[in-house]
């Protein structure tokens, strides 16, 4: 893309005197489609919804400072309905006086949120990434396939908006959206951006590309709905989609700080339904973007993922961070555009599967218009779609962020980064390593698209030379062969976990399922012939039961696929690779292959939008039968790699739930136990008892704590704004109860040190760093 120039440059059929050809950028950025961006801050202003809100706002702050003043004495002047104005002035009180600082209060909200997208800067700040970008990226690759498909998608449907949805990992993710998008003839989006980014010069100009600002927490007062901002927050979207403006906004709410996708927020994408729901536009194309960099821009979040406090964006780390980038090599950035879908389809979709269910919640377009009667369970407290459709919304954006990661492509920095904390934690020559990238490259043809290509052995040199010395050494042995492997530091394997979870989502089930194998097995025996077993039906019951310990962790499944489907699908993958054996019962009535391709089918069938659940439903039957799945002792040492992948936050988890006993007859913030939990880990890894650095997660043990206040183990409540967490009665009143806890997360812990894995002499034990 950074060589693209679709309107300039030496084209066939084009003059030799055109002066495209002399200066191509310069003709790109002139010659590309100029578009009418319409302002959207004044039509809000006008909205009557908007002005309801502001008196709203004001009677609310009218309410708390009569209060404030006359405590009790109000409570029984709104009883008996008294509104005594002379009282009010009395003592001060005037109604106009908070009615007009509301009204300037609208006005200040408006100009500090709206976009001054237009073309003038869009075109300048094209032609400057033209120039800088080489700078420091090799090569921004994307597919023109996909930007045709775009193309195309505003073309048919000019009045349907696009809305973008990409998973955020760089500040410049947005901006590279917007140069591609610019410089192919697609409107520009209006960008959902943290107003944390309202720093001098950079603010203005981002606020130029399209960004609108959004405050990073909406309501200033824990409890307490900020009416008048949710309303102009809502307002301003619905307006933009209706002048015919493009969306982008991140749905998981942030950068993920882990590499791996984060649980979504669904609050602006409940606006952009609620435009839909309520006729405002007659339909939108969600466009699900996939954006992955072979080394990141922005640097890494080791800090905060050992617990220490974020640095603030200001003007000087901006300029720090462009210069630093300007004169480093970031590698490749790629973006995938992935296949856009309706929401109108989705929504039919999900009414179609909730009649199968048998549910009465059926989600019908235009049912509702947009009320006046103000209440605290939308985005912006009107009475609307956002509670009522809170399950529609949370599937369509399970759905986005499942389609996001399945299509992002696996970079060479990933590859090498999964592979030496998976497999090669201890290091290993470069050339066995190099082996490992052509299983790795094998097993996921056909399932993810790679970002490289050439020799293994080549790859694996580049990735390392990326990654650099911070992170990997490169050094010949005694011998003269090349030996790889991570810094043995707490900083290098937390910043290389970056990089290898890109991949964790997709062997996340596998790894799943023969860590709760491994679990089951009977005891080693070291006398024992005969290969140990368990019940296939036992085993898919207790993965279950262990995938809704990652419930906060992965998204496992779309919300229209069932998860038990997959696990047999995940399965038969083991059973084709050999990670574990099928005992043949000859008179079973069914064959391995038979019983393999009848899950197949099922899974399929589930994948349908045509099918019958009884059908699927018989047919898993032949999948449930009592067979019996044997430990493959000749791939031992493959099942303990599938069974690292998330060893590390399992670990996370363990030490969370071991921590709750501090939490006895005793309430605490919520951010020191998290700093006590993270300091627990530590302490581990330098004892050598935790040998997983990557394991020190604050991202972990906040979706823990979630996971537990989700089980009803703990209970936490907002004090002045600060979250105090504490044990539920019954794991308060008995310590068996919580001892129940660690062992139901010790299930998914995999155990290298006992069991059959421990009778085998692995070559890369994990080593203390």
């Amino acid at each position: 893309m950074l060589e693209l120039t679709p309107h300039a440059g030496v084209k066939p059929f084009k003059s030799v005197f055109d002066w495209g050809s002399v200066l191509p950028y310069v003709a790109q950025v002139v010659r590309s489609e100029k578009f009418d961006y319409r302002q959207v801050t004044e039509i809000v202003h006008n909205d009557a919804v908007f002005k309801h809100a502001i008196k709203q706002a004001a009677e609310q702050a009218l309410r708390e400072e009569r209060y404030a003043k006359n405590g009790h004495r109000l409570l029984a002047r709104s009883i008996s309905g008294d509104k005594d104005e002379e009282q009010d002035e009395k003592e001060g009180i005037s109604y106009q006086k908070i009615l007009h600082k509301q009204e300037q209060r609208a006005i200040t909200i408006l100009k500090e949120m709206g976009s001054t997208l237009n073309n003038t800067l869009l075109a300048i700040t094209s032609w400057l990434l033209y120039k800088l970008l080489p700078c420091f990226l090799s090569g921004v690759v994307t597919n023109t396939k996909q930007i045709e498909m775009l193309q195309n998608a505003s073309k048919r449907s000019p009045d349907t908006p696009l809305i973008f949805v990409p998973l955020h990992r760089s500040h410049l993710d947005y901006i590279m959206v917007t140069f591609i998008l610019t410089n192919n003839d697609i409107r520009s989006p209006l960008v959902a951006a943290g107003n944390n980014l309202q720093i001098p010069v950079f603010g203005t100009l981002l606020r130029g590309l399209g960004a609108f600002f959004i405050k990073r927490k909406i309501d200033p007062v824990e409890g307490k709905k900020d009416v008048l901002y949710r309303a102009a927050l809502h307002l301003y979207i619905t307006h933009a989609l209706k002048q015919g403006h493009n969306v982008e906004f991140f749905i998981e709410g942030g950068r993920t700080r882990t590499g791996k996708p984060c649980m979504p927020k669904g609050g602006i994408l409940s606006v952009i339904v609620n435009a839909f729901m309520d006729g405002s536009i007659p339909d939108a194309l969600l466009v699900p973007v996939s954006v992955n960099y072979e080394r990141l821009v922005d640097g890494n979040f080791v800090r905060e993922q050992k617990g220490e406090k974020k640095v603030p964006e200001s003007f000087r780390k901006a300029i720090s961070g462009i210069w630093k980038a300007l004169n480093s090599n970031y590698g490749l950035m790629r973006i995938d555009f992935n296949e856009p879908y309706s929401i109108r389809e989705l929504v039919s979709s999900y009414n179609k599967i909730a009649r199968e269910d048998g549910n009465s919640k059926v989600y019908k377009p235009a049912s509702r218009t947009l009320q006046h009667n103000q209440s605290t369970s939308s985005l912006y407290g009107t009475d609307v779609v956002c509670e009522e459709h809170r399950n529609l919304i949370e599937s369509i954006s399970r759905q986005v962020v499942f389609d996001c990661a399945a299509a992002t492509s696996v970079m060479s920095t990933n590859a090498l980064a999964f592979l030496l904390l998976t497999r090669f934690r201890n290091g290993a020559e470069e050339q066995l390593i190099a082996a490992a990238l052509d299983d790795l490259r094998n097993t996921l043809t056909g399932f993810k698209d790679l970002g490289f290509s050439g020799e293994s052995a080549h790859i694996v040199a580049y990735a390392c030379d990326l990654l650099g010395t911070g992170l990997v050494t490169r050094v010949r042995d005694e011998n003269g062969h090349m030996f790889i492997r991570a810094v043995p530091t707490v900083e290098s394997f937390i910043e290389l976990s970056y990089y290898s979870n890109m991949l964790t989502p997709h062997f996340a089930l596998s790894s799943i399922l023969l860590t709760t194998f491994h679990s089951l097995l009977p005891e080693a025996k070291d006398d024992a012939n005969e290969a140990p077993g368990v019940s296939q039906r036992k085993l898919i019951e207790t993965a279950l039961e262990n995938c809704l310990v990652y419930r906060y962790e992965f998204i496992l499944n779309k919300p229209t696929q069932v998860l038990e489907n997959l696990l047999h699908k995940q399965l038969d993958e083991l059973l084709i690779n050999g990670c574990l054996r099928r005992s043949e019962v000859q008179d079973s009535g069914h064959t391995a292959e038979t019983q393999r391709l009848a899950r197949r089918l099922a899974y399929e069938l589930d994948e349908s939008d045509d099918y019958d659940n009884n059908d699927s439903e018989d047919l898993q039957h032949v999948s449930q039968d009592s067979d019996l799945l044997l430990l493959a002792r000749e791939t031992l040492e493959q099942q303990r790699n599938i069974c690292e992948v998330l060893a590390p936050f399992a670990a996370t988890y363990l030490a969370v739930a071991q921590s709750l006993q501090i939490l006895h007859r005793s309430a605490m913030l919520e951010s020191e136990f998290i700093s006590f939990v993270i300091n627990d880990i530590s302490n581990k890894v330098t004892r050598g008892s935790c040998v997983y650095a990557e394991s020190i997660s604050t991202d972990s043990v906040r979706n823990c704590l979630k996971l537990f206040e989700k089980w009803s183990v703990i209970e936490v409540c907002n004090q002045r704004g600060l979250r105090l967490i504490s044990l539920n009665t019954l794991y308060e009143m008995s310590r068996e109860s919580l001892n129940s806890i660690v062992k139901k997360i010790e299930a998914v812990v995999p155990k290298f040190n006992a069991g059959h894995f421990s009778q085998q002499k692995l070559l890369n034990d994990p080593p203390p760093v």
